[in-house]
């Protein structure tokens, strides 16, 4: 059975890893002269550079290894270490802590695993050892490659490893602020990585209870008061603490304990960074009340800065994840640390607009509204009680102890709790009585702290502890869901592309655990909102410089050029301004009116224009460009706004689109009925908007408060997006609802989510109200099958009377145990290893050595009906016994988790779930949800061919189009089935009634019939009953008896034998049954006949009739607002594809129903996926690498140690070609039809291995280049490609069959502009099935694949392993891999795969003897193997075959001639035009030599479309190349010699 895995150390290590691919960059100062600027620096370091590098050299002589060498480490040389430390790695201030370069070849060359850790010794480990690893350890977090995998060998080790490094600020040695940054940074790394085991049981303990012996008198009793039953533990824990100080004989002295004293120290250190070495120069004075513009302040100490950056994020780190907010919070607010950053010269500085965010962050994380203890999110309500009961407490004590404050105390709580008019009521006192009020009297600072002297420090305590906060709701619903120009262009919260992972940003973070739902959303919905802002910014960088805006002489903004996405505004006005909803300031509603012209535009952008409909979103812009051209000084220094002249954006969405007389246009609302529809008129445009109400309310603040110019008064170009990546507001819209709502997602599944609790929790033999007996259908394809599914029982079969059955044929009902046995569901939630009680095979080794009983019912099914169309569809796929857990754990209630390795059978295994599904529990409804409509129409196709009823199914968005089926499945579709299938039915009752003479208006609607059925058919059907069960004995009764004998006249064999009263009897039964089934449905067509518009009829199907609904995960995002509106209901959700969908996207989809009575109605939740394979895409960088925002929700339960279930056999690939990527799975094998089918034995034709990985060299001096940044280009290996392409034509290879896959989309392009050159004009070669990326290319597979790594200089993105085994596993029969061996295979993250492919030569081997495409060699048989050298010996193979390809007509021609006594016309002669005779093949040139020998020769090769190369020169023709240094010699011997200068290349049998 199956195996579910989960938790311990093993899983993780394999889990993280690799998490966010990421780009290098280089911090070198010179440029190489090929880098234009703005490139990505790694330009600047070529793979030579690094060879030749003394880092290198170093590594090479002490201990880097090659690939399959694993002698011993080097033994260490802590000069060694220390040297390179102090010369490589050390900074001596600057904005980077790191020298990013030197780290990054020491990481390459394996530094960390080879060299420092075999050699770590927590006793006798130096300082730069220690330091040293920090370092590496923090470039794997930013190469996002695992960082934790090497430690694993020697846990205990690397116990000892974090203590030291937790203790070494202890050490005498004064760290620089570059080390600072550095530790801080690896703090940052271990706190982040919580699910390791060996990380989380070190650092998790500067979390605990006793970190509290650090707070101040006064907040330590605060904190004990709010929760009771902190004292208990804390006495239970101070006990402990002295009893066991005295057994070692020592003073119980706390405050040396470590627990006590990181967090402190570190604060402290952080205080005075911050008020000295920030502004070096500046003397500050303590004592100085008065505030200082802090721009005065002259020079900046950036790495300071940096320092002070990476604390905040830090501290926000420690209060945004429950485990270490629970006990630090108190310690962060004992400090004060917000309001002394509010006060610090920086908070204000310019230099310190990212710090100011930063804090901004802290103080919202350390007043998030939540229980710190129970975990419990509190409630608007909530906050707000407490927040009065606190404050009455400070006015009661007020009034009795401060006679100065009676005011304060008298007042209402309304007047008083704003900042302003707070500070303004303390003021009255002096600095002595307010340091008493607020050390003494409140205890909110200790009277030790330094700031305590301040006033303006106390003062801001004070407001901030007692001003009331606005709720996060409120603060959620005020914000505009569209992005402005201040947000757009700041770089603190949208970075540019090149983001490195260098420095922190003002940015949320993904990661294992929320604190609350609501932080969740928030997190998401502002990481959303900014990700699209980000791709908002690049379309209007895109779109605005093709307007050539200038001023003209009235001194106004005009436009010279056009612009497909933007066309200027001839009109704007706005035309409505709502009045506010109550308890709001924002207005309800504004809309306004935009004027343009499409007159500039050519037809098809008029249509696109044209086809703007309701609810598209579209952005106001405002461009002033400068009235001189900026100089290039200018123009450098000068932001993009600037540069572009852009002043204003905002966002609006449309309500409706009129023509140029003023009639609707694309009107979906049924205003317009279809035969009234006309074209547009004329070539203006009014668009109706209405603009997002938040915004305007600010703008129109701004224009009251601080006379800022009127924004709706400027705008002048109308900009649109295209329409599949314009969907954002309407998600943001989603998120913002699901914050305002309450209870959303079921109780099961809550904790789960939000990443606390026993990570088993969910799993069915955990959950309630479990079916106990599940009847599977058609899943079992025979008795031993259900056997071999079972090995950990011994199966009893039983007849439906209790009798064994010795002859089980299925369907088979199974009884379920509570809990599957053995390897099936050992459950990883405690934290015991199961590995001891459990086989590798799976079978369980039992104490008792008794296999437990599983009892089986075979029945015999009812028959059907008697014609074909009654027979249900049946599965044939023989599922393993991992396939048969999970549709077991899928049909039971709960989180079913099924991670699916390529080819395994992910798609089938969930059909059978929804089958299954549906037969055991036909009242409820699953919805379906995919990433892409490709997957969701595989799976849709897969579902009709089971017996689940197409009146059943339902598919929503866009793509259904795609379907390959002649059944409409669209909402549409689905109601004109009904009523085509209701008009059939009702024929079919009125022949019913023919049959029975009976008047045949019966069948006049579904209400009559449904009568007809009542009266007339069933209760004939009960008199025949009654007359056979008197006469059993008769053979005939049956069949003299049946009333409906006359209506099944016509079946294709006789109903009735007449022999068997038995047999009869089920015939009868049957036939039976087809009328109900056609009354039942006759019943479900009622509502469509009653129901007379369209949409109502769509609606009803959707939320009442289907029962499978699928649609993919952004329709579900986008609509969800409607499916409230409609009711929709559903019980199960099945998710496929989840590991490349965005946390939100997945998310939402549980929550497209109201709740019921308080209760979420969702009881199943089956997330399907493979977190091996590539991540959700995320486009800018930066949220990808600092925000993990590309970590999907299944990614995130497995890395939580939820049970999984892994499928284990691959049907998809060679085996040998599986083993390439099998290993980053736990046991996958492969179905025994990928031995046994010839397909996969058979070699493959003119290849001498069916996997190779071939070198190349540089081509023309080069190998990657880079004409803009992260778009890599290698001409060398596409024209290479290209060549074994066309081979493999000229083989018979059909083009269908093979795809080129590579790992850049600079390189796609490339090898598309070769194709076209060689391939495309030459019919019988053609471009190959698909030429795409590797990341685009996941989910789909080809016999095979031709893979272009691209890079020679750095390894790159392919770094990250889950990219490796995507475009490892594309292939099922051959796998030809081109890249630069040297830099491969030293990368350390490959090197699985690597070594596999190492193995076998580096030089392509063909098999020239094959020249059909036909071969009876094997697999494992190289044949004769010929050595291609390079990509020229490559391109004069192709061409000499070309050459044979055109001889083979003359050839024939020269036969007959000769045997018919004429002489044969010279080759290349051809309808009695001369041409050239020496027809040379190179890889250059362009000569043309036969210039109408037009390719006649049709069917020679495969049917599809086909190639040839081709250099230059007209389309479709032949065009061979002529040159003094080669030649084709003479045909001799059926053999051929090619000879390229005075080089023989190779012999070729013809």
């Amino acid at each position: 059975m199956t195996k579910v895995y989960g938790t311990g150390a093993y899983d993780f290590k394999r889990h993280r890893v690799a998490e966010y691919p990421v780009e290098v960059a280089s911090d070198v100062p010179e440029r190489s002269p090929e880098q234009k600027p703005g490139t990505n620096l790694s330009n600047s370091i070529t793979l030579l550079e690094i060879q030749r590098d003394r880092l290198t050299k170093i590594a090479t002589a002490n201990w880097s290894t090659a690939i399959g060498d694993s002698s011993k480490p080097a033994p260490l040389n802590r000069e060694l270490v220390k040297e390179i430390y102090e010369t490589e790695l050390l900074v001596k201030g600057g904005l980077k802590p790191v020298p990013l370069q030197r780290v990054m070849i020491l990481e390459v060359s394996q530094y960390l695993e080879n060299y420092l850790w075999p050699n770590f010794d927590p006793e006798t480990a130096t300082f730069e050892h220690v330091m040293s690893m920090i370092l590496m350890i923090n470039e794997k977090f930013r190469e996002n490659v695992a960082p934790w995998a090497c430690f694993y060998d020697r846990k205990d080790v690397f116990k000892g490893f974090l203590e030291r490094v937790l203790r070494l600020k202890e050490q005498e040695k004064a760290l620089s602020i570059a080390e600072k940054t550095n530790y801080l940074l690896f703090m940052i790394n271990a706190f982040q990585s919580l699910e390791d085991e060996i990380v989380s049981e070190t650092v998790l303990k500067l979390a605990s209870l006793k970190s509290w012996h650090s707070l101040s008198f006064g907040r330590f009793q605060m904190e004990l008061c709010r929760h009771d039953d902190l004292v208990k533990k804390w006495k239970r824990m101070i006990k402990k603490e002295a009893k066991q100080a005295k057994e070692r004989g020592e003073l119980f002295d706390p405050s040396n304990m470590l627990e006590v004293k990181f967090l402190r120290n570190l604060i402290e250190e952080f205080l005075e960074i911050l008020d000295s070495q920030v502004f070096p120069q500046r003397q500050c004075n303590n004592n100085d009340d008065q505030l200082v513009d802090s721009n005065t302040f002259g020079h900046v100490d950036v790495a300071c800065v940096l320092y002070c950056e990476r604390f905040m994020e830090f501290l926000i780190d420690l209060l945004s994840q429950l485990p270490t907010r629970r006990y630090l919070r108190a310690v962060v607010a004992d400090v004060a640390i917000v309001a002394k950053c509010h006060l610090s010269a920086l908070y204000t500085h310019e230099k310190g607009r990212l710090f100011a965010q930063l804090v901004d962050l802290l103080q919202f994380y350390e007043g998030f509204e939540i229980d710190d203890h129970v975990g419990t999110q509190l409630g608007d309500d909530e906050v707000l009680r407490t927040h009065y009961s606190y404050f009455q407490a400070f006015q009661l004590l007020a009034f009795k102890k401060i006679p100065k404050l009676r005011d304060l105390a008298l007042a209402n709580v309304g007047a008083i709790n704003k900042r302003a008019d707070l500070s303004k009521k303390l003021s009255v006192l002096s600095p002595e009585e307010l340091q008493d009020l607020v050390c003494n009297k409140l205890k909110l600072v200790s009277k030790e702290d330094p700031w305590a002297e301040r006033t303006d420090f106390l003062i801001e305590v004070m407001v901030s502890s007692f001003e009331k906060q606005q709720s996060q709701k409120e603060a959620i619903n005020a914000l505009p869901l569209y992005p402005n120009e201040q947000i757009m262009w700041d770089e603190s919260l949208v970075p540019s592309i090149n983001y490195s992972g260098e420095g922190c940003l003002a940015l949320p973070k993904l990661n294992l655990q929320f604190l609350t739902l609501h932080d969740y959303l928030l997190r998401n919905f502002n990481l959303f909102r900014l990700e699209s802002t980000y791709e908002i910014r690049e379309d209007i960088q895109e779109a605005v410089p093709h307007l050539l805006a200038y001023i003209n002489s009235e001194g106004e903004t005009a436009f010279r050029g056009w612009s497909r996405m933007a066309v200027p505004i001839k009109e704007f006005k706005i035309s409505e301004v709502g009045q506010p909803n109550i308890g709001e300031v924002k207005p309800s509603h504004v809309t306004a009116k935009v004027t343009f012209s499409i007159s500039s535009y050519k037809a098809q952008i008029r249509s696109e224009w044209n086809s703007l409909k309701e609810h598209d979103v579209l952005f106001l812009l405002c461009i002033r460009p400068s009235f001189e051209p900026l100089s290039t000084e200018e123009a450098a220094k000068s932001t993009v706004p600037e540069k572009l002249g852009l002043q204003y954006v905002r966002g609006c969405e449309i309500i409706e689109i009129r023509d140029e007389e003023g009639t609707l246009m694309n009107d979906f609302t049924g205003r317009i009925k279809r035969d009234e529809w006309k074209p547009p008129k004329g070539e203006l445009r009014t668009v109706t908007i209405a603009l997002d109400t938040a915004q305007y309310h600010m703008d129109v603040s701004d224009i009251a408060d601080k006379g800022a110019e009127d924004v709706y008064g400027t705008f002048n170009i109308l900009m649109r997006r295209k329409p599949k990546e314009n969907n954002f507001k309407a998600i943001l819209e989603s998120i913002r609802d699901l914050m305002n709502e309450t209870c959303i997602v079921p109780d099961w599944l809550h904790n789960i989510f939000l990443g606390y609790g026993n990570p088993s929790a969910a799993q069915w033999t955990n959950m309630p109200d479990l079916l106990e007996t599940v009847d599977f259908k058609d899943t079992f394809l025979d008795a031993n099958h259900l056997r071999d599914s079972f090995t950990d029982y011994e199966v009893s079969f039983l007849n439906p009377d209790g009798t064994e059955n010795l002859h089980p044929e299925p369907p088979f009902r199974i009884k379920l145990p509570k809990a599957i046995k053995g390897s099936s569901h050992a459950l990883p939630g405690n934290r015991k290893s199961t590995t001891s009680s459990i086989m590798d095979d799976g079978s369980m080794v039992d104490a008792s050595l008794e296999r437990d009983r599983l009892i089986v019912e075979a029945y015999v099914p009812p028959d059907p009906g008697p014609y074909p169309q009654d027979k249900p569809k049946q599965n044939s796929v023989r599922f393993t016994p991992t396939q048969i857990g999970a549709i077991i754990s899928g049909v039971q209630p709960g989180l079913t988790m099924v991670v699916g390795p390529p080819g395994t059978g992910k798609t089938d295994t969930a059909v059978q779930i929804l089958n299954v599904l549906y037969h055991n529990c036909p009242s409820q409804r699953t919805l379906i949800i995919t990433h892409s409509n490709q997957a969701l129409n595989d799976l849709f196709e897969k579902i009709m061919q089971r017996d689940v009823p197409a009146r059943y199914l339902l598919r929503l968005g866009q793509g259904e189009q795609e379907l390959a089926t002649d059944l409409d499945f669209s909402r549409q579709g689905r109601v004109n089935a009904m009523l085509v299938r209701r008009l059939e039915l009702l024929d079919q009752v009125e022949k019913l009634a023919r049959s029975l003479q009976l008047p045949e208006d019966v069948g006049y609607t579904c209400e009559t019939a449904g009568y007809f059925w009542l009266m007339q058919v069933y209760s004939r059907w009960e008199q025949f009953l009654a007359a056979c069960e008197k006469k059993q004995d008769n053979p005939t009764i049956v069949k003299d008896c049946f009333p409906f004998k006359e209506f099944f006249s016509n079946t294709p064999e006789p109903v009735f034998t007449g022999q068997s009263f038995e047999r009869d009897m089920r015939a009868a039964k049957g036939c039976f049954r087809h009328l109900k089934t056609m009354f039942q449905e006759l019943e479900e067509c009622r509502a469509f006949e009653l129901l007379k518009s369209t949409a109502d009829r769509a609606n009803y199907l959707m939320t009442k009739q289907a029962k499978i609904v699928a649609m993919t995960c952004t329709h579900a995002a986008l609509k969800r607002k409607d499916f409230l509106q409609l009711g929709f209901k559903y019980d199960n959700l099945l998710m496929e594809e989840s590991a490349q969908i965005l946390e939100i996207e997945t998310f939402i989809p549980m929550l497209l129903q109201r709740q019921e009575d308080g209760y979420a109605r969702l009881k199943r939740c089956i997330l399907i996926g493979d977190h091996h394979q590539l991540p959700p895409v995320v486009k800018n960088m930066a949220f990808q690498k600092y925000s993990h925002m590309d970590q999907s929700l299944f990614t995130r339960f497995v890395r939580l140690g939820i049970p999984y279930i892994e499928l284990n056999a691959q049907g998809r690939a060679r085996p040998s070609i599986a083993k390439l990527y099998n290993w980053r799975y736990r046991d996958l094998g492969d179905l025994p039809y990928v031995w046994e089918q010839a397909i996969f034995r058979k070699a493959s034709v003119g290849f001498s291995y069916d996997y190779q990985l071939v070198d190349v060299p540089d081509y023309h001096g080069k190998g990657e280049s880079a004409p803009s940044p992260w778009f890599y280009q290698n001409e060398g290996e596409a024209e290479y490609i290209v060549s074994v392409y066309m081979y493999m034509r000229l083989l018979g290879y059909p083009a269908s069959k093979i795809s080129i896959l590579t790992t850049y989309n600079g390189q796609k392009l490339l090898i598309r502009d070769v194709i076209n050159r060689r391939c495309v004009p030459y019919d019988f070669i053609g471009p190959p099935s698909k030429v795409a990326t590797v990341d685009k290319f996941q989910g789909q597979q080809n016999d095979y694949i031709l893979l272009s790594l691209v890079r020679t200089r750095f390894v790159g993105h392919l770094r990250d392993v889950r990219r490796l085994v995507v475009a490892m596993s594309r292939a099922r029969l051959g796998m030809y891999v081109f890249c630069r061996r040297s830099l491969f295979e030293q990368c350390y993250e490959l090197q699985p795969t690597f070594q596999l492919l190492l193995k076998r030569p580096d030089r392509l081997a063909l098999n020239l003897d094959e020249v059909t495409p036909f071969t009876e060699r094997l697999v494992g048989d190289t044949g004769r193997i010929h050595f291609i050298s390079g990509i020229e010996e490559m391109a004069n193979l192709v061409n000499f075959r070309m050459h044979q390809f055109y001889q083979a007509p003359f050839m024939s021609y020269n036969y007959n001639q000769y045997h018919s006594g004429q002489e044969a016309p010279a080759l290349g002669e051809h309808n009695g035009q001369h041409t050239n005779q020496n027809i040379t093949v190179t890889n250059e040139g362009s000569s043309g030599a036969n210039e109408d020998g037009e390719a006649q020769i049709n069917g020679y090769v495969d049917h599809q479309n086909g190639g040839l190369p081709h250099n230059g020169g007209s389309e479709g023709k032949i065009q061979m190349t002529s040159e003094n240094d080669g030649e084709v010699t003479r045909m001799e011997e059926g053999e051929s010699q090619m000879a390229s200068g005075n080089e023989e290349l190779t012999r070729m049998e013809e």
